[in-house]
């Protein structure tokens, strides 16, 4: 529970941090779909750091619920992958990182099912 709270806290700074670097450290240095990738990689971290505060809010209610923790680390995993991807592709223009944000993506999805089923299971 406290590590998924902790991890939220910690991706809430790093998603609102590189939020203002791209606003104004990149500001000019890309072009402007870059931006917007780099945008849309922001918007995803933020919105799983929210659903990382969620899982860990369950913990605190249902311990033993192993499908919550299982979608927290998903949640992470999705992070890394979909927003980290994203993150780097818009800055090098290496598609081969770009392939990797669906795997990103689909972990995002399988942690929403384990949330749901937990719920629908627990509450």
């Amino acid at each position: 529970m406290k590590l998924f709270l902790l991890l939220g806290a910690i991706n809430g700074f790093i998603a609102v941090a590189l939020g203002a670097f791209g606003a104004h450290g990149l500001e000019g240095k890309l072009s402007e779909k870059a931006i917007a990738t780099w945008e849309k990689a922001v918007d995803y971290q933020m919105f799983h750091t929210m659903a990382l505060f969620v899982t860990g809010l369950l913990l605190a209610k249902f311990p033993n619920v192993s499908s919550l923790a299982a979608a927290g680390w998903l949640f992470l995993i999705g992070i890394i992958l979909f927003s980290g991807s994203l993150y780097i592709y818009s800055t090098t223009s290496i598609k081969t990182f770009a392939m990797i944000t669906p795997i990103g993506g689909v972990a995002f999805l399988i942690g929403w099912v384990l949330i749901g089923i937990a719920v629908m299971r627990n509450l």
